[in-house]
Order: structure tokens, then C-alpha cells, then sequence
């Protein structure tokens, strides 16, 4: 007899079905798995024996064969562990062989027989309901998987409770779906002291998910202002939350027993590389503008980036996917974020400061902004110069509102947003507007639509340049609550456009 059951292999965010098949048959005893399995699913037969041995169930002097087809997907991974010894209960008839084939189960073993849990628990479940079969997983990754409400996850801290389960001799109750409670946020706008003009352009940049790179003297808060974009975001809704997750489910991030509705809020460092940005390596895995899907990418120090990792943000940020092509896998993963991006503006720091600059002003500065390529430049949205604060200014009181109050401001624009989109899928922010919508949406009246075009002609704005502008207008309208784009709106817009910053 062959008994089946059903687990998954990852292709980046997507889970393919695979089929486990096991036979039991007469000859020299041996247990072999095929079907193109890597080291981590060969081992699987040392640890899936040790644990059946471990709930005495000795396995026959017989020839065990396992097969996971299709056998031209590549097996990665311990998740395979728990399907296998599944299967091989229901060869030995130890379980239903009905109840195991109608279940998709991942989930690695330990020698004792225990359950550990393995990432990509969310997809998994994702792939269980579209092929209307129930989840069987470890018990730390039932209420991660519990929140595909498609289908029924059954978790286990063991393989024997597992093995009770699908016997009846003790069902187990559905999994149910968890979330990370995040503790309130201790930093606040208003600690801020000054930099109005910044704070702005970060409530902008957040109502519509618009890029913004910050240029300031060391010390002028640009830091201080990038740590606190996360706290006038709204959270994630349910389906940002599912996509999310699901990449920080392969990510190995998913580890607080839930997932989170905070917008993710990742920082690398300048000496990252371009596989721990973009993604890749050996197993092609999300970099850091994937895992940064829906919330925000900071990169502090930006000129000090490798110009080649720098250059290949270009395309992520204009259609929102990242492929990732390797000799033996292409793998998409999406990647909708708004960056942040700090400099100094120049080597020293201080080229603004004629009684600390160097004596290569301007030079230095050219040379050192001038890393960040023409092309790159003209995709952020919002340019902004942060001067920096006087040390007598940090004893005035605070001023400006708080976040809570910007955040509220920022929820109303995103709603405004919502609803104008809600018939354009794909369409969220006004950031992913282009098009004939984005001319419908944003074409400004009369005296806006002159004041643009006098600046496109003077400043010799590109054609991406002008949509931008056009994107950021609408922003501040649905900030200020207006169905029509005016020429104050573009009036703004053009302002965080036009800087002493390199233009493109």
C-alpha cells in the first residue's frame, strides 16, 4: 500500500504543493527518501526513526521508500520531517490513511518526538486552503498559520499528540489566530525640538507612502525623525498584514507566538550587502526591501552605501517587485515601501557651516552627493534639507504637534485614499497612481497647472518628475481635505522638489 499526504515547498512567497508518498514493501531493510531532496530532508529518516522509537513504534525489517513529487522541485528545508512520518503511519497503519491524505502538515522533529516549529507556517496554511485540506503544524506556529481563515490548523507539541489526533483517541481543538501586542510607542514627535519644515515632510511622505531623502549637518535630527515616522502610521489592515506576513513567515521572524499589525520599520546598515538588501543568497531569500513590504526602509548614511546596492533599488521602487534570478530559481517577492534616506551633505559633514567646513566647499559636497546617481535622485519625492538646531534652542519648550495627533491626520488621508481606490486594485496610496487615473485624480486647476508648468520649464523637471510632483500635490490635498488639487498644494509640492540638493 501507498499512503499519502501533502506539504509544501517554498518558492519565494508562493508554497507549492508536494505530494509525500510512502510504500512499505518486502526486501533488504532500508529507508530511502527521493525525489530530489536536499541534506536537511535526507536526514529527516534518522530523526523521524529516533522519534517513532521514542513512542515504541519500531519500524518493520522492510524496505521504507519515500517519494515527495513532483520530483523536479528542488526539497529544501526540516519542514519535511512531520509530513514524512505521517506518511509512514499511514503506510503502517498506525493512522487513517484518509485523515493524513487530507492534510497538509509541516513541521520539524526533535529525537524525542517533539514538534519544533519551521518558518513559513502562514504560506503553508495559504497553500492548505486553496487545495481544501487542513494544516497540521507544530504548536508555535498554530496562531501564526490560524490567521488564513480558510482552513482549519490543527497544532501539536508532539508527535504523539498528533498521532492521538487523527486516531480520535484525542482530538485536538483548532489553532487560533494571534497577534503581537507591541508596546506604545515611547518616542513622539514633539521630542523633536524644532525642524518643522522636516516634520512635515515626513507626515506627507506617510499620508501617501512617498519617498524622502533627508540632507542635514551630524546631529541635525535626521535620525530622530526617521525613528519616528513609525509612530504616525496606521497599522497594517488585515490584507497588508497577510502579505507581510507572509514574507517575515520565511524570513524566520514570525517567533512571538502571532503576527504583528505594526508597519514594519527596517534599518540596515551601510555595509549591508546586495543579497541583505535586495534579497538573494543560496536559497534566494527576501532581502531587506522585501521584508520592508508595506512599512518603511531607512538607510542611514545613504551615500555610504555600495553605488551598486544603491543602483539597484531603482527598479524595486518604481514597480513595487523584486525578482531575484539565480542559475536555479527565479523568485518575486513584492516590495511597496516608503524610503527614508539620510546624508550628511558632504564628507565632513559640515559644508553648511562656513566656520567648520573644509576648504574644498563646494567640491566636497558635489563629490559626495554626487554617489547617489541622477536616476536614483529623481525617484524620491520629497527633498529636504535638515539645518541644524542650536544648542540654546534645546531648552525652548516643545512645539508642533504630537504623533498622535499627525497620525490621526495621516489615518484620514490614507481613508480618503481607500475609498477613491477602492474600484483600482493594485491601487492603494496615491503613490502607486499613474496613468490616466493619475491625470484624473491629480490634474491640478488652472493657476496650479500654469505654476507647474513654469517650473518644469525653469528647473527642466524629467517626465517622472512632473508625475511625482503631481502625486505628492494630491497628498497634501487629502491632507487638507480637499477633492481638488489647488495651486498652494502644487505650490508645496514643487517646494520639496526644487532644493539646493543635486537635481535630476
Amino acid at each position: 500500500m501507498v499512503a499519502r499526504t501533502y506539504t509544501v515547498a517554498f518558492e519565494g512567497v508562493e508554497a507549492r504543493n508536494v505530494e509525500v508518498q510512502c510504500a512499505v514493501t518486502p526486501g533488504i531493510p532500508a529507508f530511502s527518501i527521493v525525489g530530489l531532496p536536499d541534506k536537511a530532508v535526507s536526514e529527516a529518516r534518522d530523526r523521524v526513526r529516533t522519534a517513532l522509537n521514542s513512542m515504541a513504534i519500531a519500524l518493520p525489517s522492510k524496505r521504507i521508500t519515500v517519494n515527495l513529487s513532483p520530483a523536479d522541485i528542488p526539497k529544501e528545508g526540516s519542514h519535511f520531517d512531520l509530513p514524512i512520518a505521517l506518511a509512514l503511519l499511514a503506510a503502517l497503519e498506525i493512522v487513517p490513511p484518509d485523515a493524513v491524505e487530507a492534510a497538509t502538515s509541516l513541521g520539524e522533529l526533535s529525537l524525542d518526538g517533539c514538534l519544533i516549529p519551521v518558518v513559513g507556517a502562514l504560506p503553508a496554511a495559504m497553500a492548505a486552503a486553496e487545495a481544501d485540506r487542513i494544516l497540521l503544524c507544530p504548536d508555535a506556529s498554530g496562531a501564526e498559520a490560524a490567521w488564513v481563515g480558510a482552513t482549519q490548523v490543527i497544532a501539536a507539541a508532539r508527535l504523539s499528540d498528533m498521532v492521538r489526533h487523527l486516531t480520535g483517541q484525542s482530538p485536538l481543538s483548532p489553532a487560533e489566530p494571534g497577534e503581537v501586542k507591541e508596546a506604545p510607542h515611547a518616542r513622539d514627535l514633539r521630542d523633536v525640538k524644532g525642524q518643522e519644515r522636516a516634520k512635515r515632510a515626513i507626515e506627507i511622505a506617510a499620508a501617501g507612502r512617498h519617498h524622502l531623502i533627508m540632507v542635514g549637518t551630524p546631529g541635525s535630527g535626521k535620525s530622530m525623525l526617521a525613528a519616528r515616522i513609525p509612530t504616525i502610521l496606521p497599522p497594517l489592515d488585515p490584507g497588508e498584514a497577510l502579505e507581510t506576513s507572509m514574507i517575515h513567515s520565511l524570513a524566520g521572524l514570525l517567533d512571538e507566538g502571532g503576527i504583528s499589525r505594526s508597519r514594519p520599520f527596517r534599518e540596515p546598515h551601510h555595509t549591508a550587502s546586495m543579497a541583505a538588501i535586495v534579497g538573494g543568497g543560496r536559497h534566494a531569500k527576501p532581502g531587506e526591501i522585501s521584508l520592508a513590504h508595506n512599512g518603511v526602509l531607512f538607510m542611514d548614511e545613504f551615500p555610504e552605501f555600495a553605488r551598486a546596492v544603491l543602483e539597484t533599488l531603482r527598479q524595486p521602487i518604481e514597480t513595487g517587485e523584486v525578482m531575484i534570478a539565480r542559475a536555479n530559481a527565479h523568485v518575486k517577492y513584492p516590495c511597496k515601501f516608503m524610503l527614508v534616506a539620510a546624508a550628511n551633505p558632504c564628507k565632513c559633514g559640515y559644508l553648511s557651516d562656513p566656520a567648520r567646513a573644509c576648504a574644498r566647499v563646494p567640491q566636497c559636497g558635489e563629490d559626495y552627493l554626487g554617489r547617489i546617481s541622477g536616476p536614483l535622485m529623481d525617484r524620491f519625492d520629497l527633498r529636504i534639507e535638515v539645518p541644524p538646531v542650536a544648542f540654546t534652542d534645546l531648552d525652548l519648550p516643545a512645539s508642533g504637534d504630537d504623533s498622535r495627533a499627525v497620525a490621526a491626520r495621516v489615518a484620514i488621508a490614507r481613508t480618503r485614499q481607500a475609498e477613491r481606490f477602492a474600484d483600482h486594485p493594485g491601487t492603494r496610496l496615491n503613490s502607486d497612481v499613474e496613468g490616466a487615473l493619475l491625470e484624473e485624480i491629480a490634474t491640478p486647476d488652472a493657476e496650479g497647472r500654469a505654476l507647474l508648468t513654469r517650473v518644469a520649464e525653469r528647473f527642466g523637471l524629467s517626465a517622472r518628475g512632473y508625475h511625482r510632483v503631481l502625486r505628492v500635490a494630491r497628498t497634501i490635498a487629502d491632507l487638507d481635505g480637499s477633492d481638488e488639487v489647488h495651486r498652494p498644494h502644487v505650490a508645496e509640492a514643487v517646494s520639496y522638489r526644487i532644493t539646493a540638493l543635486k537635481e535630476s
